[in-house]
């Protein structure tokens, strides 16, 4: 993806008061060292990259609600809202992004578009064509207000990083 596109994502990011890095798939465990806490909990990822051993990839009810990290892959990042999305999976990728604290999204930097059009444009196809049947465009920590002050962490993670893969 352009430059520009990745500039504008981290610009979004930095406003979302979202952490972002980038790595190479050779630096990633390094990477996700310095930012994720133990116990973590993480989804096998669809690139040609492993997560560390201490991430558990194939997590109990009990092993998500004891992890204070949760690690995933994002197929797209969205430049203009610092936004990402995460394709539903069919052993259920989801809440290892919303039960822990922090949620580390793996995306690669040349899946950054720059706007919903062409998100849609992208996603949308994989949904007509029936390969998945449902996601999350996650942006920034979970956040509520409902009940008067801004109160973060409430339906999903109080934190989030993002960390862009650099092939």
């Amino acid at each position: 993806m352009a430059t520009g596109t990745v500039t504008t994502f981290e610009a979004s990011l930095d406003r979302l008061e979202v952490g972002w890095t980038h790595a190479t798939t050779e630096r990633l465990g390094d990477v996700l060292d310095d930012i994720a806490t133990e116990p973590a909990v993480g989804a096998p990822l669809p690139f040609d990259v492993s997560l560390p051993d201490w991430v558990n990839t194939t997590p109990a009810p009990a092993d998500l609600d004891a992890a204070t990290t949760g690690v995933t892959a994002a197929r797209l990042g969205i430049a203009d809202y610092g936004s990402v999305f995460l394709p539903s999976t069919p052993d259920g990728v989801e809440p290892v992004s919303l039960f822990p604290d922090l949620h580390v999204a793996i995306l690669r930097s040349n899946d950054v578009v720059p706007g919903m059009a062409e998100a849609f444009d992208c996603f949308g196809r994989e949904f007509r064509d029936g390969d998945h049947s449902s996601g999350i465009v996650a942006t920034g920590p979970s956040a509520t207000a409902d009940m008067g002050d801004l109160v973060t962490g409430a339906h999903g993670p109080k934190d989030v990083h993002v960390v862009m893969l650099d092939e």
